[in-house]
């Protein structure tokens, strides 16, 4: 890909275009898709983690620590199911009135909602309607998700020269560990900092504060992107336009349904090692929060180099070898996992660090492989149904799941919910190939 910005003249543009030529580079998309997609993630980890360590306390007091934490898990998953609504309501709102309305509306959404969660007052205060309230809150963040794609990772693989592809898709997928790293790490802080009467009473409500702050931050570090008429350009250039979910499912219903399961195993995974370990730990051993959040920090930093990895990897083998030896690797991962995890301590560490490597070679691909899936012109939409699917069904309900699981039948039956997704990915990878979805298949 040419690094060097180019210009066009500016004509028949739709409303979030400039007047006034602007230039892009590669190096912005980039800067701006890590910026976003970091945003959003610190969203989705500081309300993870206060999933765990707060809310079954402020919430659910009348319940016990599991029975908590599992109807705390409940509500997080209700952003997962609510997400693809929000895809319909603010794809309407981008073929309407254009990419920049859309991404500032749906971002205002996600900050508010995350911010007033920090406002909400305890079951004490107020009885069963602060579960509401955190409930109605927790669906506007989903709604906000499915409204904050903004089509740049597809941009930038359709960009990307042949032999770098791979190498451009695992860009926006550095987001995750980054808002993990950056939420772990200020809940580490907190929680070490503050008795825990001060931490439960008002020291958890920072995260959701600075979570706010960030957004803004993104917001317009995206906008400076989106907001110009060489974004513009170079959409219409490859067809990146949004089209309607009937038109999507219309006539690419079945792959749609089997793309949503080629990133599955991925997603399981990306829970098992962030969240759900969290809550076992929490609930079963007497290892200090702040360790733990720690480890699962430094585990991340070897995420963020196994994600750089899976982009060199995937331009010498191609994305469907990746992430089919990936899925192999998370099945026999599943298999010891948790040996690794009942082992506290150095087992502990090395069920967090082996399990980011491996989340992040196949992790680091599964935007690029849910986006290649598609013709250009139907691309846009058609990969923003895709991940809210697969996000929902491999990720949403997984930590209460694998927790649930857990404490019916001991962690053995955590690494075999782990080994359903590693072969649903298989089979969707199987079929994906024998209907010759995409090109680069």
């Amino acid at each position: 890909m040419n690094s060097s910005p180019v210009t066009h003249p500016v004509e028949d543009l739709p409303p979030e275009a400039e007047t006034h030529e602007h230039t892009i580079s590669p190096s912005d998309v980039a800067v701006g898709v890590i910026i976003g997609r970091s945003s959003e993630f610190f969203d989705f980890f500081v309300f993870a983690i206060a999933s765990v360590i707060v809310f079954p306390m402020r919430y659910f007091p009348f319940e016990t620590p599991l029975r908590a934490t599992l109807w705390s898990f409940v509500i997080f998953a209700l952003a997962f199911v609510a997400r693809p609504l929000g895809t319909a309501i603010f794809t309407a709102i981008d073929r309407r009135h254009g990419k920049s309305v859309k991404l500032t509306l749906a971002l205002l959404l996600l900050g508010s909602s995350t911010v007033a969660m920090g406002l909400v007052p305890s079951y004490e205060s107020i009885g069963a309607a602060s579960i509401a309230v955190l409930c109605i809150l927790r669906i506007g963040q989903g709604l906000a998700l499915g409204g904050a794609w903004d089509g740049l990772p597809s941009l930038l693989a359709l960009s990307a020269p042949k032999d770098k592809r791979g190498f451009y898709a695992m860009v926006p997928q550095l987001g995750a560990p980054v808002g993990l790293i950056v939420a772990s790490l200020l809940f580490a802080y907190l929680v070490s900092q503050l008795s825990e009467a001060d931490f439960l009473d008002w020291g958890w409500r920072y995260p959701f504060f600075v979570a706010f702050a960030i957004n803004v931050v993104a917001l317009f570090a995206r906008l400076r992107i989106v907001a110009t008429p060489e974004y513009t350009r170079m959409f219409q250039s490859r067809e990146l336009e949004p089209i309607s979910l009937r038109n999507a499912i219309t006539n690419d219903g079945w792959t749609i349904l089997i793309g949503a399961f080629v990133p599955l195993a991925s997603f399981a995974l990306f829970h098992m090692v962030t969240v759900f370990p969290l809550s076992w730990v929490f609930l079963y051993t007497e290892e200090s929060v702040t360790s733990f959040l720690i480890i699962e920090s430094v585990a991340a930093l070897f995420g963020i180099a196994a994600i750089i990895l899976s982009g060199l990897l995937a331009d010498l083998i191609g994305h469907r070898k990746l992430l089919f030896r990936g899925a192999i690797a998370i099945a026999a991962f599943s298999v010891v996992a948790p040996l690794l995890l009942s082992g506290r301590g150095f087992g502990e560490a090395v069920y967090m660090i082996a399990g980011f490597i491996i989340l992040g070679v196949s992790f680091g691909q599964s935007s690029g492989a849910v986006a290649s899936l598609f013709p250009p012109r139907r691309r846009y939409t058609g990969s923003a149904i895709v991940s809210d699917l697969a996000w929902l069904f491999g990720a949403g309900f997984a930590p209460l799941a694998a927790l649930a699981l857990t404490a019916w039948g001991g962690l053995m039956l955590s690494g075999l919910y782990l080994l359903s997704g590693a072969v649903a990915t298989i089979l969707a990878l199987w079929l994906a190939r024998r209907l010759e979805f995409g090109a680069s298949w």
